[in-house]
C-alpha cells in the first residue's frame, strides 16, 4: 500500500500538460527540434502500423515499448492499417543506422528510421516528451492510477542522429562486485540516454569475476579475497571474506538484457598486468615465480605480480579465455586491458629474457606486445563470425605497437587527447576516455556529503559536461575517432548505491557529448534540462547526487 501511495504521489507531482510555449526538455539534446502548437492526446486504444523488417525486429522494438507503456498508462495498442493508424513506424532505408525522425501532430505520431536501433532511440525520445517520467522509468501503475487521458505529447518535429558511434560507460567489478540486477539498472539508464556500449571490466588484481569453464579455479580462488575494503595508506584490509562472480548463465542473461536495449557489451579481461587474482589461481604456469605464495590482492594500486607471457601455457590460457569470451559475448569487441603493466617480474625471469632476445628487442614492454600479437593471430584463425576486434588502453602505444597492425582500437585515458591523436596518426581507431574529467568515480564536489572516493571534488557535472571531444583534431584524423566513454573504477566504492550516487547525473553529461553536435552543446541549457531527471532517477530506484538540483 505504501509503495502504491508513493508512486501515485510521484505520478501526480511529475504529471502536467506541456503548453506549446514551454520548452521541451530532452537529454541528450537532439540535432533538430521544432516545436509547434497543441498536443497529441492518447486515447484508451491506439491503432499502430509498423513496417515490415527482417525478423520483425522493428515490431519487437515497438512491442517492448508498448508493454511498458500499457503497464504505466493503461493505453492499449492494436495493429491497424497505415492510412488509419494514429502511430506509424515507417522504414526509411536512406537514413543513417541510428538516426530517426519523430513527427508529432495533434492527430498522429510518425517515426522514421533505417534500423531497429533508430526506432528504439525515437521511442526513448518519445518517452521523455511525455508529461511524466513514470513511463520513461517503466513504472507499473495500478489500474486505479492509470489515466490514459492524462498522457499527451507536444506537437513537435525532431530530426536526430548521434555525433559518435561509440557512446560508452565502463564499470569495474574486479575491485568490488555488485551483481547482475545492479548492472541491469545501469544498462536501463544508459539506454534511456541513448548510450550503446557497456564496457564490463571483469578481472583485476583484486578479483576475477567471470566463470571460465576450462579454468574453474579462476572463480573458486580468484573471485574471493580476505578483505572487503581495499588497503591504501591508513586504510588497512579488514579481514572479511569477500567476493563474487558471474556464472556464464548470468553473463548471457545480462547480454540478452542489454541487446534488447541496443547496448553492446564489451568484456574486459585485463592481461597480462592487473592479473594477480588469475596468477593466484594458477601460479604453476601463470606466475614468473611459482615457488612463492600468491594470493588475491588486498590492496589498491598496481601489483607487480603479472602473467608470465613467455610461458606457452600462459599464452594458451589467454587463448582459451578469449574462446569462452567469444562464446558468451556475441559482439564485435573484446578489451584486453594493457594498462599499467609492470615489467619487474619479466626482468628477473630467464624465459622472458630469452624471448626478448628472440624478438630482437631490449624493451620489455615488447614482451607484452608480442603476447597480444599471438592472441590476435589466434583470433584471426577463427571463423568470421567468431572473430573479434581488440581494444587496449593507450599504454600499449609505448611498445612496438605496429606489430599488432592497425586493426586495433586504442582507448585513450592518460593524456587522452594526445594519446588519441597519436593512435589516429598511426592509423588506429580510438575512443576518448579522459581520466580528467570522465572518471566519474571521482568526487564531484567539495561538499561534506560526498562519499569517500578519489579526487578533490573538481570533476563536477559542469567539468564533465564542458569537456570537448575531438578538440583541435585535424580533419584527416577525425574518421579514426569512434566516440567517448565514461569510466567508473571501484577501489573505494563497496556498494552499488554509492556507484549510482557518483554516476548520476554525470553520466547524462557524457551521453550528451556522445550524441549531440558540439555546436549545440551549452552547460547552462543542459543544467535547465537536467532538472527533470530527479523524478526519473527516483522512479528508476537509483541514487544520484543532489547538489545540482536546487533544494533537493
Amino acid at each position: 500500500m505504501k509503495i502504491r501511495l508513493f508512486l501515485t504521489a510521484v505520478f501526480c507531482l511529475c504529471t502536467k500538460i506541456l503548453p506549446a510555449s514551454e520548452p521541451i526538455s530532452l537529454i541528450p539534446l537532439p540535432t533538430s527540434v521544432q516545436q509547434g502548437e497543441g498536443t497529441f492526446r492518447f486515447s484508451k486504444k491506439v491503432k499502430v502500423a509498423v513496417d515490415a523488417y527482417p525478423g520483425d525486429s522493428i515490431l519487437q522494438v515497438f512491442s517492448r515499448f508498448a508493454d511498458g507503456f500499457t503497464a504505466t498508462t493503461g493505453v492499449k495498442f492494436s495493429n491497424g492499417k497505415a492510412t488509419k493508424a494514429q502511430i506509424r513506424l515507417k522504414h526509411n532505408a536512406s537514413m543513417a543506422p541510428e538516426a530517426y525522425s519523430l513527427k508529432v501532430t495533434t492527430e498522429h505520431v510518425v517515426i522514421e528510421a533505417a534500423r531497429p536501433a533508430g526506432f528504439f532511440y525515437a521511442l526513448q525520445t518519445l518517452k521523455q516528451l511525455l508529461p511524466s517520467r513514470a513511463a520513461m522509468a517503466g513504472v507499473r501503475l495500478s489500474a486505479a492510477d492509470r489515466r490514459p487521458e492524462a498522457w499527451t505529447l507536444p506537437v513537435v518535429t525532431i530530426d536526430d542522429a548521434p555525433r559518435f558511434a561509440w557512446r560508452g560507460f565502463m564499470l569495474d567489478e574486479g575491485r568490488h562486485f555488485y551483481g547482475k540486477e545492479e548492472v541491469k539498472k545501469i544498462i536501463d539508464v544508459m539506454a534511456a540516454y541513448k548510450m550503446n556500449r557497456f564496457h564490463w571490466h571483469l578481472t583485476e588484481d583484486q578479483g576475477w569475476r567471470l566463470e571460465i569453464k576450462k579454468y574453474p579455479k579462476l572463480t573458486e580462488v580468484g573471485a574471493w579475497r580476505d578483505s572487503k575494503v581495499l588497503g591504501w595508506g591508513d586504510t588497512k584490509p579488514d579481514g572479511e571474506r569477500y567476493g563474487g562472480f558471474y556464472t556464464q548463465a548470468d553473463a548471457r542473461e545480462v547480454v540478452e538484457y542489454a541487446r534488447e536495449r541496443f547496448v553492446e557489451i564489451v568484456p574486459e579481461v585485463d592481461i597480462p598486468g592487473h592479473s594477480q587474482a588469475a596468477v593466484a589461481s594458477y601460479p604453476e604456469f601463470l606466475s614468473c615465480d611459482p615457488e612463492i605464495q600468491h594470493e588475491v590482492w588486498l590492496w589498491q594500486g598496481v601489483s607487480t605480480d603479472v602473467i608470465n607471457v613467455s610461458n606457452p601455457r600462459a599464452v594458451q590460457f589467454a587463448k582459451d579465455v578469449i574462446d569462452e569470451l567469444t562464446d558468451i559475448f556475441p559482439f564485435p569487441y573484446i578489451h584486453l586491458g594493457g594498462d599499467e603493466c609492470p615489467t619487474d617480474k619479466w626482468k628477473g625471469n630467464a624465459a622472458c629474457n630469452e624471448e626478448l632476445k628472440q624478438i630482437g628487442s631490449t624493451n620489455f614492454r615488447d614482451l607484452q606486445i608480442n603476447f597480444y600479437h599471438q592472441l590476435r593471430q589466434h583470433i584471426a584463425r577463427k571463423p568470421a563470425e567468431q572473430q573479434r576486434s581488440l581494444i587496449f588502453w593507450n599504454e600499449v602505444l609505448h611498445g612496438n605497437t605496429e606489430a599488432l597492425g592497425q586493426d586495433i582500437t586504442i582507448m585513450a585515458w592518460v593524456g587522452a587527447d594526445a594519446a588519441a591523436k597519436d593512435a589516429a596518426a598511426r592509423g588506429m581507431k580510438t575512443i576518448l576516455s579522459p581520466q580528467i574529467p570522465y572518471y566519474i568515480n571521482r568526487r564531484q564536489s567539495t561538499l561534506p556529503t560526498e562519499p569517500r572516493s578519489q579526487g578533490h571534488g573538481t570533476e563536477t557535472v559542469e567539468a564533465v559536461y564542458n569537456y570537448v571531444p575531438m578538440k583541435d583534431v585535424d580533419a584527416n584524423l577525425r574518421e579514426k575517432y569512434m566516440g567517448v566513454q565514461a569510466n567508473f573504477w571501484t577501489e573505494w566504492v563497496e556498494d552499488a548505491k554509492t556507484v549510482q550516487y557518483l554516476m548520476f547525473p554525470r553520466l547524462a553529461a557524457v551521453a550528451e557529448a556522445g550524441w549531440t553536435p558540439q555546436e549545440l552543446r551549452s552547460y547552462p541549457d543542459f543544467l535547465k534540462r537536467l532538472q527533470a531527471e530527479p523524478a526519473y532517477y527516483d522512479l528508476r530506484g537509483v541514487d544520484f547526487a543532489k547538489h545540482v538540483f536546487g533544494t533537493r
